[in-house]
């Protein structure tokens, strides 16, 4: 959950205008503390510096000039001109030389008596996200002059931002680094930017978050999810966290939390879930970090705002959303039983309630608005189908804007049937009514708009950027002043943008303006600014001192200028503004400074101004239990209302009536019989409440609660008829047992404390029965509302289940958990075969350190999938399809950790396995370790090659684990592309062969022991591999056939070819699959496929079948001669 917008606008302490290319995007008063500006324009438009869409010579007018003439010509512009000749506004240019290329600047108005402005212009490069360039303005004269700023002489230093404190904006923090990002620092100053401190820092703040009270106290976030703290102004920074969410960072709230070091978070632990964590920043390691909700939540789901944290917890295809009042523990949220919502939204949290827009699983781009009851619990509905906008990243935003100035009184676009309709509000939601269309137009001529088929409608819009304002403007200072863009009709349309305004709340409106203008509030509102919102260059602005009734036309510049944004000197009584803009898209940027303080030669007195009386649509004076007059200055009143101003004048409480009165929780108004609230089918007014307990009474509702905020007094009382009921002894219900600050797997002799939680039920009189499955078992009374932990150690790796019974003489509920307790994995090797046949199973197996590590998942990658197969065993039977190399990936992971590797497998068509033995002198020297294997196996390698001559990279040898010490020698084919095997004899078996049975391949170890490598069965032809069938040559069978028939030599060679032969060739016969090896295979060979077959030179073969197994060969002279003896 999140807010829809910051609830306060202040004109300008930081602002950063961000530039887009739309020429709809609203530019005008920005909001500040922080905001942006980029170049209008950007990357969609070009300009050329002298005409054409660049600007306009030098006395030419533009479209916005022409307005201003044919505006003159009007009444309203007409009763103007005669206080034009009495008003002396002062305008001074000056321009930003050598930023053309910037396209982004941050201004800082220090205001509060103060002169100063910075501002910082950069070239921010969009494709890169970075920036580039950049420099630091600074004005010590109300922004009549700029001088350049050199933080490093000789050294090219790039500033991305700047943060000023909010309770001193003297101090200010620039975030920079080097050209190429390798150093990174912070310039802080405490003298609004006269001087510089550099501070250089181990890491890239990605944002600064000031403390809201103290102005030392700083928190910096990292993009990769690092949080640091510092409480000396940035110049020595401590690391809280590493695995923080963007944006869910919250400082300490004053009057809420007792500590104002604490910070709140929402941090990813290592299982990948989310938390909600408190800590303070002298000490945030993982075990000092406070689990403030039992259990994970939602990722970006943490708010904390005001008097409230807000978190919601998705499982399944359901989401719940819980609630935590001034730290009190979280309780879900009451929304109608089947609201069924898919989205939340914060409105507001002040005024000691939850305003809120839900979307309920009907809706796809309306929310529906709800209001709560002080502790934000439970809520009721006040407005149905209100427009709703995605936006970019996942933001939404709705059509709902809170009137700032009077309190109640908000504005919202609802949304039927594709119909957009604007209503206003006086009494927080009670009732809504359609804004009434103006009796005449700007020109004094009549509307033909009535009501009800024609009303006012206005655009409700706030651009990209949120420190930019939308198309609807009002001031905490200028109560009842509200200036917006819209439109008369039966709806609201998008492409019409007519300027409207009302001075008394929305009772009655006028037009002022044709087409959007950006708007500034000056001086409590008794100056209103006007620039017209185009994308076309500019020279003048209108402005306002009798609310909007005549407007006077002033040449701020002599040159027509590109406007970007507005900015006004902070604080309400201000009357000094800046335009920004630039003349065209590459020049050099261009402030224009008009000060209005010389115009007004006075400040105003009590006899300058007028009252007037706040009442709704219907004339009703009574609005949220009181009457309201406020002050107003009087027309012909040429003075300054000044820092001393007040608005508010006399209030006066009101009986209370039948509108101070909203419908209860579980009740809805009736649209058949008037006023009336009916209970929903699925509420009961009368059932307990969840913290009802016996002893205790509750009041059962009316279906009525007074409006939050209303002050009536007397009177009416809906709620007076509601009944007394004695609590009555409810059975324990949603049951919980979580563990706090610490995950579902922990490590033997880590301190675990339980919490336990019940959601219904009374506690007072239940005994909980608690089994830490490990012998110790215990029994509490009031276990879930007193502070009492429930702490406790696990020894020993396993796991163990906890178990909560909860009984009382009502009933009984029951909790259960699981704890794993297991050391963190250190390290995983995969044992695999580097070699292996296509189509032929393989054995996968992952070898985890420490052996004694339990409850170990392990996911196997293989090859380019990205579906991983999952296993409890730490092995894994496979086969490869194809032929080449393959990569396998294991991870094994226990709940605390997780450790991966990585292996290449070679698949083959066909190679050649002989299986080795070692001297037993090797066996007590074998630690049966991967690495020692690898090592031997690699000796062995390169010691055969060098004695036979045999390629180095067509030899493999695996040693296997465990004792005694064997390994399998591969020999893999010469070419990539495999050779007709019946034409070419591979010379290189004997040649290996000979070497093993003349013992020449051995090597030395620790304590110079000769260790001697056999052959594993010196008797045994060696064996094949092969994917594709073995063959007998089709030219043996030809030869044999002339001695005599085919039957009665295959019989008699079937007969007497004795198994002890050493003979190193192989053949096949499709007829003759019946035909199997004389020759004995230990287990170690089982797995062993067929291989290639090699006969003489002169000897041709040809594939006939498959046959599986390893089959004797014999060569053609030796075929000869025991055929013929």
């Amino acid at each position: 959950m999140a807010p829809l917008r910051p609830e306060e606008q202040v004109f300008a302490h930081l602002c950063v205008f961000l530039l887009t290319a739309s020429a709809w995007m609203a530019l005008g008063p920005v909001r500040c503390d922080s905001g942006a500006l980029n170049r209008r324009g950007g990357e969609y438009r070009t300009f050329n510096m002298g005409g054409g869409d660049g600007g306009s010579p030098p006395g030419l007018l533009t479209d916005g000039d022409e307005e201003a003439v044919g505006a003159e010509s009007s009444p309203r512009f007409r009763r103007a001109l005669s206080r034009e000749k009495q008003m002396s506004l002062l305008s001074s240019s000056f321009v930003l030389k050598g930023d053309a290329t910037h396209n982004q600047a941050m201004v800082h108005w220090t205001g509060e008596n103060s002169s100063v402005i910075l501002i910082l212009t950069k070239y921010y490069h969009a494709d890169s996200t970075k920036v580039l360039e950049s420099s630091l303005w600074r004005s010590t004269d109300y922004g009549t002059t700029y001088t350049k700023l050199n933080l490093m002489p000789g050294t090219t230093i790039v500033v991305t931002s700047f943060y000023i404190c909010p309770t001193n904006k003297k101090k200010v923090v620039l975030v920079g680094s080097s050209i190429n990002e390798r150093d990174q620092m912070l310039f802080i100053s405490t003298d609004e930017g006269s001087s510089f401190q550099r501070q250089s820092i181990s890491f890239t703040p990605d944002t600064l978050i000031f403390h809201p009270k103290e102005e030392d106290k700083l928190l910096a976030y990292c993009k990769e999810g690092r949080l640091f703290a510092s409480t000396d102004l940035g110049r020595k920074w401590t690391l809280l966290q590493e695995r923080v969410t963007k944006d869910r960072v919250f400082w300490s709230v004053s009057g809420v939390d007792v500590d104002p070091d604490l910070v709140h978070m929402e941090m990813q632990d290592t299982s990948g879930g989310y938390l909600y964590v408190t800590c303070l920043i002298q000490n945030c390691s993982d075990k000092m970090v406070t689990a403030q909700f039992l259990g994970k939540i939602d990722h970006n789901s943490l708010l904390v705002q005001d008097d409230y944290i807000f978190v919601k917890v998705t499982t399944g295809n359901r989401t719940k959303h819980y609630v935590s009042y001034r730290r009190n523990e979280f309780v879900q949220m009451r929304f109608p039983k089947y609201a069924l919502p898919k989205d939340v939204q914060i409105v507001s949290t002040d005024e000691n309630q939850v305003f809120l827009a839900l979307q309920e699983w009907y809706q796809s781009d309306t929310y529906n608005l709800y209001q709560s009851d002080p502790q934000g619990v439970y809520y009721s509905i006040i407005l149905e189908n209100v427009r709703s906008t995605k936006q970019p990243e996942e933001n939404v935003l709705i059509d709902i804007l809170e009137v700032r100035g009077i309190k109640g009184v908000f504005l919202a676009n609802q949304k039927i049937d594709g119909k957009v309709t604007t209503l206003i509000t006086y009494n927080k939601g009670r009732d809504w009514e359609p804004l009434a269309p103006p009796t005449t137009d700007m020109n004094g001529k009549p509307i033909s708009c009535k009501a009800p088929d024609c009303h006012l409608h206005l655009h409700l819009r706030w651009a990209d950027n949120p420190y930019v304002s939308g198309t609807v403007h009002t001031k905490d200072s200028a109560p009842g002043l509200i200036m917006g863009a819209g439109n008369l009709g039966s709806k609201l349309v998008e492409y019409k943008e007519e300027m409207y305004i009302t001075s008394d709340c929305g009772k009655t409106w006028r037009q002022v303006f044709e087409e959007e203008h950006h708007i500034l509030f000056l001086d409590h509102g008794g100056v209103i600014v006007a620039i017209k919102d185009t994308s076309i260059p500019l020279k003048i602005l209108k402005f306002s001192i009798d609310e909007g009734q005549t407007w006077t036309v002033h040449n701020f510049t002599s040159t027509s200028v590109f406007v970007d944004g507005l900015l006004s000197e902070p604080g309400d009584e201000t009357l000094v503004m800046t335009v920004f803009g630039h003349i065209s898209y590459r020049s050099d940027w261009e402030l224009v400074k008009v000060d209005f303080r010389q115009s007004f030669p006075r400040q105003c007195t009590e006899s300058d101004y007028d009252s007037w009386l706040l009442t709704n649509l219907q004339g009703e004076k009574c609005i949220m239990g009181q009457e309201r007059s406020f002050r107003k200055r009087k027309d012909t009143a040429f003075c300054i209302k000044g820092k001393s101003y007040t608005s508010a004048l006399t209030t006066k409480p009101c009986q209370c009536s039948e509108k101070d009165f909203n419908c209860d929780y579980g009740f809805e108004r009736s649209h058949t019989e008037g006023d009336r609230c009916f209970s929903d089918f699925w509420h009961d007014p009368d059932s307990p409440p969840d913290d009802c307990h016996l002893g205790q009474t509750f009041q059962s509702s009316t279906g009525y609660r007074k409006v939050i905020s209303n002050v009536c007094e007397g009177g009416l009382n809906k709620q007076q008829s509601a009944k007394q009921h004695n609590c009555p002894l409810l059975p324990p219900k949603g049951l919980q047992v979580g563990i706090k600050g610490q995950m579902l797997a922990v490590a033997p002799g880590d301190d675990i404390t339980f919490i336990v939680h019940q959601e219904q039920g009374d506690t007072s009189s239940t005994k909980y029965q608690v089994d830490l499955g490990d012998g110790v078992r215990a029994i509490y009374q009031n276990l879930t509302v007193t502070d009492e932990p429930i702490q406790h150690r696990y020894e020993n790796p396993g796991v163990y289940k906890v178990t909560v019974k909860a009984e009382n003489m009502a009933g009984h509920d029951e909790a259960t958990m699981y704890i794993q307790v297991t050391a963190p994995l250190q390290e995983v090797h995969l044992e695999v075969v580097p070699i292996a046949g296509r189509n032929h199973e393989v054995n996968l197996t992952a070898i985890v350190l420490p052996t004694e590590a339990n409850l170990t998942v392990f996911y196997w990658w293989i090859g380019d999938s990205l579906q991983p197969k999952l296993t409890l065993q730490n092995s894994l039977l496979t086969h490869f399809p194809e032929a080449g190399e393959v990569s396998v990936t294991v991870q094994a992971s226990n709940g605390r950790s997780m450790v991966q590797d990585t292996r290449t497998v070679r698949v083959y068509d066909n190679f050649q396995v002989i299986p080795l033995s070692f001297s037993k002198n090797l066996d007590r020297l074998n630690p049966n370790i991967p690495e020692w294997r690898e090592d031997i196996g690699q000796v062995v390698t390169k010691i055969l090659a060098k004695i036979t001559g045999v390629p180095q990279e067509s030899l493999v040898t695996v040693v296997k684990p465990g004792l005694p010490t064997t390994a399998n020698l591969y020999v893999l084919p010469l070419d990539s592309k495999p050779a007709k095997r019946s034409v070419f004899v591979d010379k290189r078996i004997p040649a290996i062969m000979q070497a093993f049975n003349d013992n020449n391949v051995s090597f030395m170890v620790r304590g110079g022991l000769q260790v001697l490598v056999m052959l594993a069965d010196p008797n045994a032809g060696y064996h094949g591999a092969a994917g594709g069938p073995g063959v007998w040559a089709l030219a043996v069978i030809f030869l044999i056939s002339i001695i005599a028939t085919g039957s009665f030599i295959l019989y008699k060679f079937k007969r007497k070819l004795p198994g002890s032969r050493n003979v190193y060739a192989q053949m096949h016969n499709e007829k003759e699959q019946e035909m199997t090896s004389p020759v004995n295979h230990s287990e170690d060979t089982q797995h062993i496929i067929q291989g290639e077959e090699f006969i003489d030179d002169d000897l041709d073969s040809q594939t006939l079948g498959n046959h599986s197994g390893v089959v004797l060969s014999i060569n053609s002279r030796e075929l000869h001669s025991y055929l013929t003896s």
